[in-house]
């Protein structure tokens, strides 16, 4: 299994503050946003991770993270030139995930549950994360049916088919690359995980599970305030970086 932590993109919602630094830099509490995400990959043994960042930060990032040895990993660092969509991510990351398994997570998404069980007993297909949500509209929206199996998602809906929302963590195995090489972009001008999360779910091999603790996509002021609270009540204590 190998990880990868996509922090590209210009951030534009946390204007002012991402105009000299990217989103995912940014404190929360007492650590740099990026710190969660790998946290959960640390957690569950991922010892070669992939971290895409935006061109113009490519050398924060190294300055703040170096080669990995400090953390017991090795990093292995991507430019992602413009947002293309998540799914861009798997294009980028072709020769890194090579022959393997991979779990991927957005580098402004802070989960309070362990997913580490999830992440290691992965067998194949695709497996995501979903939990419910006040504003299921940003996001890409799960419907389950009366036994608890995921029977659509679709992306950022007008009228979402219910409350729970797909959050920033993928596992996919090695067919994900080929995916997303073959994907078209939608309407927005981007290649969508959900259409590779469609993919798998079409043929029966993907596995939705729900997230119990609180998950936070802190790409907003309002979530990134939230962020910072959960973070000094419920997180501090429980990271390994």
């Amino acid at each position: 299994m190998r990880g990868i932590i996509l922090s590209g993109g210009s951030a534009t919602r946390l204007r002012p503050c991402t105009k000299v630094t990217s989103k995912q830099l940014l404190p929360v509490y007492n650590r740099p946003m990026i710190y969660y995400p790998l946290n959960t990959l640390l957690k569950a043994g991922i010892k070669e991770i992939l971290i895409i960042v935006a061109p113009e930060r490519a050398g924060d990032y190294l300055n703040l993270l170096g080669s990995g040895r400090k953390f017991g990993v090795k990093f292995t660092y991507e430019v992602q030139d413009k947002p293309k969509g998540l799914a861009d991510a798997f294009i980028i990351g072709d020769n890194f995930i090579d022959e393997d398994d991979v779990v991927m997570i957005l580098g402004d998404n802070i989960f309070e549950d362990d997913l580490s069980r999830e992440i290691k007993n992965f067998k194949g297909g695709g497996r995501v994360f979903a939990k419910k949500v006040p504003d299921p509209e940003r996001f890409g929206v799960v419907k389950f049916d009366k036994n608890n199996k995921a029977t659509s998602i679709e992306e950022k809906p007008n009228r979402p088919k219910s409350n729970y929302c797909v959050t920033g963590l993928y596992i996919y195995d090695k067919r994900v690359v080929g995916i997303a090489k073959n994907l078209k972009p939608s309407n927005r001008g981007e290649i969508e995980i959900t259409d590779i999360n469609n993919w798998y779910l079409k043929r029966d091999e993907l596995d939705v599970k729900l997230i119990k603790g609180e998950w936070i996509d802190a790409g907003t002021f309002n979530s990134l305030l939230r962020a910072q609270n959960f973070a000094k009540e419920k997180m501090h204590d429980k990271l390994i970086v």
